[in-house]
């Protein structure tokens, strides 16, 4: 999966509409091998984002947990430390 692609449930507070479109843009871009889709693809790739957005927002609603949301502030801290060990400090 792309390591651009983060979870987006059980979050306080939830994901938001921009970090779902996000997702499935990646996600798109992904399957379909292209970071821009020409003239020609364009409505199909614009068309499949806003579908997987769709069945991204239908499971995020769907889904249930009986762990704590996660704070968003936490978690992109062990993201930094994670990539502080494997890339190095930032200068």
């Amino acid at each position: 999966m792309c390591r651009n692609i983060k979870t987006l449930f059980n979050f306080e507070p939830p994901a938001t509409e921009l970090e779902i479109r996000d997702a499935s843009l990646q996600f798109v871009r992904k399957l379909s091998g292209f970071n821009v889709p020409s003239k020609a693809n364009e409505a199909a790739f614009e068309r499949a984002v806003e579908e997987v957005a769709a069945s991204a927002r239908d499971l995020i609603r769907s889904l249930v947990t009986h762990a704590e949301p996660r704070n968003r502030e936490v978690e992109a801290e062990r993201a930094r430390a994670r990539s502080a060990i494997r890339f190095g400090a930032n200068p």
